[in-house]
């Protein structure tokens, strides 16, 4: 579980790099967060460590820009408006490639970082980072709302995949009554997990 310094920082973290373009805190925390995220993925579309590092830092680099210029509209949804934001840097990273005849030179590289499929992952790969954001975010909150052993019943049971029985045995509760625990904390999550992506997206 996030300790209360990751989460401060990813729960405003891209609403902070939106808000205050000239955080260095935040954009190390995004460089750190999202950078890992977009060099996994460019190891795994089977790019070379030189490759995958260039473009980790040209993404990065065209993401931060279109952050800072991008309107972003409270009444949606934040995982949309970074989808458009990726997409859009995206975009602008193939054609400064086509323009510039960036890359190794392996035009098998070049087809794939140019492809559609290409983009689409490494938008999905990010929205998999905002999202465990908005989990670790949602979590702490609910933690602190519930009591500790209704918390502890939904980790054993959710997380730690504990049997009914050996989370109840250990909690010293009823069978019944954690399931019943790890059904409140879900929706909680659930409705947590709307809040922030809905209602407070920085």
């Amino acid at each position: 579980m996030a300790d209360d310094t990751t989460w401060r920082t990813s729960l405003t973290l891209l609403g902070r790099l939106r808000d205050g373009p000239k955080d260095e805190a935040a954009w190390n925390d995004f460089v750190n967060r999202y950078g890992r995220q977009i060099y996994r993925w460019c190891r795994q579309w089977n790019l070379q460590e030189a490759d995958a590092e260039d473009v980790t830092q040209t993404v990065l680099l065209k993401l931060s820009e279109k952050m800072r210029d991008f309107e972003y509209d409270p009444k949606g949804s934040f995982r949309a408006w970074l989808k458009t934001v990726a997409h859009h840097a995206w975009s602008k990273f193939v054609a400064g490639r086509q323009r510039g005849g960036l890359g190794s030179g392996d035009t098998q590289v070049g087809e794939l970082l140019d492809s559609v499929a290409a983009r689409d992952d490494l938008v999905a790969k990010l929205e998999e980072e905002f999202d465990r954001e908005l989990l670790e975010m949602a979590s702490e909150r609910v933690r602190q709302r519930v009591e500790p052993r209704t918390w502890d019943a939904f980790r054993l049971l959710a997380l730690e995949g504990l049997s009914g029985a050996e989370t109840a045995e250990r909690l010293g509760m009823k069978v019944a009554t954690v399931f019943v625990a790890r059904s409140k904390v879900q929706k909680m999550l659930q409705e947590e997990i709307r809040k922030l992506e809905g209602d407070e997206p920085a």
